[in-house]
């Protein structure tokens, strides 16, 4: 198998500076996205209360923790607790509706996702104020703090000068590490799959049971392309399934990173091979090429979301414009979709069909099933029916030119 390039653990350096007893000081800002430092910052310990941090917050002032660890995690649930309060309240200049009114007009579904996202932004933003501070070996400067080097240095690679970065993202981290360790259980596999940090985790089994189920080309057992792959779980099923080789790509060195790991934890090292790029290897024909992009149009704010979240459909798009050309004639290309784009009204099924057909592709089949995850029985969820009725769906799609199939 290819070895991967070696992740870029941190982003480009950025400063944090701020004066405390009199001095200029700054540090390393650590963060899981393209965030920038806070300009704003108070240096805080124990005797702060939750209402004064809570002000802090709401104002943009970050907070400088040098207290106990444990207190800056209840300070933390304590600002999660008021902000959701907060959040929970009608505003008071919205008349509530009278018992005897008529039902309120449904909104607009695309109008919620855009105030869902929202709230998420400023709910990260908000619960983002309390920082922590680091040593240069990821030790924390802290009473009681654990010792969560292991976790930081698989996240981020080594660290050479002290840093700081939101409570908030250090608890991501150590639960990815923990998650990594343990592994996702993969009923279509019947193994475990280890997701790293900043690689999104194959937690929606119903696409990889269609996957699995899907009647396989005969001659796709001897190479198939499995495009943007992730943990690379889809190229294990694959190989699960028969096919010989897998030429797996994917433009992120974390998820390369990743996919190597649990190839290799699978023995499958021999079968699968790893190819940094964009989309397609070069000049590479398969008779099954496979690929499961973000799902819906939106544009993401950290690594982890963008394999949910991608701009104006950019891998989609690239995908079934190139896909022709990496087909052989009588080959399939599957795309793995859900419709939940189309049922907040950020894209439409005609725009997917128009796009399918100026890629020179004809859909032979799709295979659809429902989810089944927790947040699709969830009515409190702002996105709760969209979520309930959505369909994921395994596109079965072959070239329609005649001259393109002659090849």
């Amino acid at each position: 198998m290819t070895s991967p390039a070696a992740p870029e653990r941190n982003t480009p350096a950025a400063l944090l500076c701020w004066t405390e007893d009199g001095q200029a000081r700054e540090a390393r800002w650590l963060c899981a996205g393209d965030s920038r430092p806070p300009s704003r910052i108070v240096v805080v310990d124990d005797p702060l209360r939750a209402d004064a941090a809570y002000r802090h917050a709401c104002s943009g002032t970050a907070m400088l923790w040098r207290g106990d660890y444990h207190n800056a995690r209840q300070l933390l649930a304590a600002l999660t607790r008021r902000h959701a309060a907060a959040a929970s309240k009608t505003p008071k200049r919205q008349k509530r509706p009278q018992q005897d009114s008529p039902d309120p007009v449904p909104q607009d579904p695309r109008s919620l996702f855009n105030r869902y996202r929202l709230a998420q932004s400023q709910r990260a933003h908000l619960l983002g104020t309390l920082l922590i501070p680091m040593e240069p070996d990821y030790r924390i400067a802290l009473r009681r703090a654990p010792d969560v080097r292991e976790a930081c240095e698989a996240a981020w690679g080594p660290l050479h000068a002290p840093a700081v970065l939101s409570l908030r993202s250090l608890l991501g981290v150590i639960g990815a590490h923990e998650w990594r360790q343990r592994g996702v259980f993969i009923d279509a596999l019947q193994a475990r799959i280890h997701p790293h940090y900043g690689v999104f985790s194959p937690v929606r089994g119903e696409y990889l049971q269609l996957l699995a189920e899907a009647p396989l080309p005969e001659a796709a057992h001897t190479l198939a392309l499995d495009i943007g792959t992730g943990t690379g779980v889809l190229a294990a099923l694959l190989c699960q399934r028969g096919v010989q080789h897998v030429l797996a790509t994917d433009l992120d060195p974390r998820a390369l990173a990743c996919a190597s790991d649990n190839l290799q934890r699978l023995g499958l090292q021999a079968r699968v091979s790893l190819q940094q790029t964009d989309l397609f290897p070069a000049e590479t024909r398969a008779a099954l090429v496979v690929c499961n992009p973000p799902w819906l149009p939106a544009r993401p704010t950290t690594p982890i979301e963008q394999a949910v979240y991608d701009p104006d459909s950019r891998m989609l798009r690239g995908f079934l414009q190139g896909l022709g050309k990496h087909l052989t004639a009588d080959g399939e290309g599957w795309l793995i979709l859900s419709d939940l784009a189309e049922r907040l009204g950020l894209r439409t099924r005609t725009e997917l069909l128009e796009w399918i057909d100026a890629g020179g592709l004809s859909v032979i089949d799709r295979l659809d099933t429902r989810p089944v995850h927790r947040k699709a029985h969830d009515d409190t969820d702002p996105l709760h029916q969209a979520r309930r009725d959505e369909i994921t769906s395994l596109w079965r799609l072959r070239l329609s030119r005649p001259e393109q199939r002659a090849r």
